[in-house]
């Protein structure tokens, strides 16, 4: 798939995808190529628990695209090391690790946690020229999102070096007030903080987490779409996440985005998945709203 923008789920591997992105009865070893029939991106979340195995690294390589992005997650036991220059032999390990998949990681993503914060900022420094990859941030710390010294002194630690500042929006998971066990717990282990759409490098970064009801996403997706069409007109090459608080409509969204990317920008291809199944089948709340 050719597009100016990178646009995928967290991940490749659900079953519930069956009957919606993949056929009915596809079996698990065929959901990564179909994925990558369909996006041409994928949110690493899986390196982020557990370290893949060289021989998985390998099937990886065999299937993807050369174009494809995989955006490996720093494994948590570097991510939330107590201090991240301890760690860098770490770093260097994972860094060799997928190197066979060559620049399809592209960026890499730190997703720090919530107990990183501006004391901490001089640790960034030696992980980032370890590294030595395209790299990307999340941070969570709420001094990050104060708009004071601290936010500036890490927005600027980061755009001198390249560093992509990692876009978060829950608003619309946020905006649901359904007492569903999904939604429940997506929103406990998502961060509410505010938006930063930041675009330090040539690829800005988008994660998305929607509300269970596609529709109710639209007036949350609007702004992303003017804003990604806006860094795509300016040469950029975003890459855009889509969640939904079990990602079983993740696809779904997905697609939902490009539409309304291409209403704005008239002839991009269209996704090219099987008819999906009715809104209000797929809906996590069904009638209880």
């Amino acid at each position: 798939m050719s597009l100016p923008y990178f646009l995928g789920c967290p991940s490749w591997n659900d079953a519930a995808w069956r009957g919606s992105l993949y056929p009915p009865g596809l079996p698990a070893s065929e959901f990564l190529p179909h994925y990558c029939s369909v996006f041409n991106t994928v949110e690493g979340n899986t390196t982020l628990y557990a370290w893949p195995s060289e021989q998985k690294v390998a099937r990886w390589a065999a299937l993807m695209p050369e174009a494809f992005r995989f955006c490996a997650k720093l494994p948590r036991e570097i991510s939330q090391a107590p201090d991240l220059r301890d760690v860098l032999d770490l770093v260097l390990a994972f860094r060799s690790l997928l190197a066979p998949l060559g620049s399809r990681i592209s960026p890499f993503w730190l997703q720090l946690p919530a107990n990183f914060g501006p004391s901490r900022l001089a640790e960034l420094v030696p992980l980032i020229e370890t590294l030595d990859r395209p790299l990307a941030v999340e941070v969570r710390h709420t001094a990050f999102f104060s708009r004071g010294d601290d936010e500036r002194a890490l927005n600027r630690l980061l755009h001198e070096r390249g560093v992509e500042r990692i876009c978060m929006d829950t608003r619309a998971l946020f905006s649901c007030l359904s007492r569903d066990p999904a939604l429940l717990h997506a929103q406990s282990k998502k961060p509410r903080l505010p938006v930063r759409p930041t675009a330090f490098s040539e690829s800005p970064q988008l994660r998305f987490v929607g509300h269970p009801e596609l529709e109710a996403n639209d007036r949350f997706l609007a702004p992303w779409v003017e804003k990604a069409a806006g860094w795509i007109e300016a040469g950029k090459r975003p890459h855009v996440y889509l969640h939904t608080p079990d990602n079983r409509l993740a696809p779904d969204l997905a697609v939902r985005f490009h539409d309304r990317l291409t209403e704005r920008l008239p002839g991009l291809p269209p996704i090219a998945v099987a008819p999906m199944q009715s809104e209000s089948q797929l809906s996590l709340l069904g009638n209880d709203r």
